[in-house]
């Protein structure tokens, strides 16, 4: 069978990569088309030429279509796969360091928090163009396939905006049910599990084993787990709230306003095992050592051996799978960012859920979740406010329901008052100015505003490790050379 897949992002690094692999490894896509798109031609060169190679390697004779212009990448694309990261590293630093001056400690920032709502702002508006040239030039019926964030924000704009139907995509829910297969001693594949929530608020409301309810047993039974020292805070969550979240810790620690609001109680809750366990600005951190590392070493991945395209190496990433049923009729079970529309029943209609999906020939299933456990809908609900406020400003270019949207993130209200608030807002606005086109008014008042500041700093060090140096890499660099494809999505 053949038909065309398009990447937007296509330059980063590893992701695009394995997303590719995966697909290959349908034997009935060899044929298919595939079209690259990025603004970086430079990563799109050596992205291109690595996964050129491994397609050779393998024996197929597709020929990777790599463009700068991204309406000739979707032209008559039947799926269209989205990793951009707006503004690169480069804006994304702005997220995590301007906040650290009115005492907002964040570990990664890309999905609440000022720094996932500042994340909306850009995204939503390029994710919207997008759309326009789906819409204009891709096959009838094209689907966008969504791993940017913060994810739901990007999905609820493209369905509600963009009139392009959007799934989101994450692989939070497959890291957890492994966790929770672990400490049931059982396989994955004999865990059956219902999640659901908003993307990285995903909750395990249901865990069985040969037919049998295990959730009221799970936090005894992950306590005592081999991972649970790198779980204090999902562990905390789960012992007042009931049921387990899919986010590590330091995700869930930056969406909630009860972790990292106090730098004095921080040293309890995280550690430097890894980045992901709570490091100020950690993913940022890993992100640039990631990118260093890649130009660096780029050589040396071409002269590896290729990626072999087989179902046994195959990820755990949804969309080869979603695409490979729609395509084929064979049916996949997995979580998808929907518009809930009734799903989980009391959230709001119009949000973007993360709840389990049936894919087949007849498309995408959604089946009726029902109510979540209340504390967990009311972390969630907290959630989607923020969200939507944050839709509709990006959208609209409303900077009071953007400072709204920041007033109501829990931890940013935790810790700051709306004086300081609207003045960070504001600050945030004007370093991002070259990626906020649709502010372009608002931020010539934020300019004459930040003049007359007046509102004190309250700055916070945080707990950040030192950037290592390609020197300090090279000592460790299959460590390095993973860390680069692993954190690869949308960060080059």
């Amino acid at each position: 069978m053949s038909f065309k897949v398009a990447f937007i992002g296509a330059g980063s690094i590893g992701f695009t990569r394995g997303l590719l692999t995966d697909l290959l490894s349908v034997p009935e896509f060899h044929d298919i088309e595939v079209a690259f798109t990025d603004i970086n031609p430079d990563n799109l060169r050596m992205v291109t030429q690595l996964c050129q190679r491994d397609i050779n390697e393998n024996g197929l004779h597709i020929k990777i279509h790599a463009t700068l212009d991204r309406r000739e990448a979707f032209k008559d694309a039947k799926y269209v796969i989205n990793c951009v990261r707006i503004g690169m590293l480069e804006a994304f630093a702005t997220d995590v360091e301007i906040p650290l001056k009115y005492g907002i400690d964040q570990c990664v920032g890309d999905t609440l928090c000022i720094g996932g709502i500042m994340y909306g702002q850009r995204g939503i508006p390029a994710l919207l163009s997008f759309c326009r040239d789906i819409r204009e030039v891709a096959a009838p019926g094209c689907i966008l396939l969504n791993y940017s964030n913060p994810n739901a924000m990007l999905t609820w704009a493209c369905n509600k905006y963009g009139k392009v139907k959007t799934y989101g995509l994450c692989h939070g829910v497959q890291h957890g049910h492994e966790q929770i297969a672990k400490a049931l001693g059982r396989d994955k594949k004999d865990v059956d599990i219902i999640c659901a929530g908003l993307n990285h608020q995903t909750w395990y409301i249901s865990v069985k084993t040969d037919g049998t309810e295990r959730t009221g047993e799970l936090y005894e039974l992950m306590k005592k787990a081999e991972f649970a020292k790198d779980e204090n805070i999902r562990l905390d969550v789960m012992k007042n709230f009931g049921y387990y979240s899919t986010e590590s810790n330091g995700h869930l620690s930056e969406y909630l306003m009860w972790y990292r609001k106090r730098p004095e109680d921080m040293e309890k809750w995280i550690n430097y095992s890894n980045w992901i366990q709570g490091e100020t600005a950690g993913y940022l951190r890993v992100c640039k050592e990631s990118r260093n590392w890649f130009e660096t070493d780029f050589p040396n991945w071409v002269k590896e051996p290729a990626k072999k395209f087989s179902p046994k190496t195959r990820s755990s990433e949804h969309g080869s799978y979603i695409i490979e049923s729609l395509e084929t009729g064979r049916v996949y079970r997995g979580h998808f960012n929907i518009m809930n529309e009734g799903t989980i029943t009391n959230l709001p209609d119009e949000c973007v859920v993360e709840v389990p999906c049936y894919v087949d020939y007849n498309g995408i299933s959604v089946p009726r979740v029902g109510d979540l456990p209340l504390g967990c809908a009311a972390i969630c609900s907290q959630s989607v406010w923020v969200q939507k406020l944050a839709v509709e400003a990006a959208v609209h270019a409303d900077l009071n329901l953007l400072y709204q949207a920041a007033m109501m993130d829990p931890l940013t209200g935790a810790v700051c008052t709306p004086d300081e608030i609207k003045q960070m807002v504001d600050e945030m606005l004007v370093a991002g100015e070259q990626w906020l086109p649709q502010y372009q008014d608002v931020i010539a008042g934020a300019k004459k505003r930040l003049e007359a500041k007046s509102v004190p700093y309250r700055p916070v060090k945080g707990f950040s490790l030192k950037t290592k140096t390609i020197e300090e890499m090279a000592q460790e660099k299959e460590k390095y050379r993973a860390m680069a494809g692993a954190a690869a999505k949308e960060n080059v």
